[in-house]
């Protein structure tokens, strides 16, 4: 069995939680959040994939239900997962431009130190 995905996925996580530890700028650290969602992607689709090599869920008769396919369940949650990444991305994207309106500043170190009394 081929688990090329599997530690493709992984080595996606590592460096974006790698990303994330080390970064000194907000857009960066969002960035690195869809690194790590590229991986959970890689990750539900490879679940998804039946082997032998599968085909597409397109079914004309009853018959051919027996054939091995893709599970279209797992593509639709990846298509779901997809929208709420752009929409979670979208929404740190917006606070950080709210941030640096208000301080002028995206390093997540300086922001710590500026909120201390």
């Amino acid at each position: 069995m081929n688990h090329f995905p599997e530690v493709i996925a992984a080595w996606l996580f590592v460096v974006g939680l790698y990303g994330i530890v080390t970064s000194r700028h907000l857009v960066h650290l969002v960035m690195c959040l869809g690194i790590i969602q590229a991986g959970t992607y890689l990750l539900l689709i490879a679940g998804g994939y039946r082997f032998p090599p599968a085909a597409a869920p397109i079914f004309e008769t009853a018959e051919q239900t027996t054939l091995t396919s893709v599970d279209p369940i797992v593509q639709a949650l990846t298509l779901t997962d997809i929208v709420v990444g752009a929409a979670v991305t979208a929404l740190l994207l917006a606070i950080t431009i709210q941030i640096h309106k208000s301080t002028g500043n995206l390093d997540p170190q300086e922001l710590r130190l500026m909120h201390r009394p």
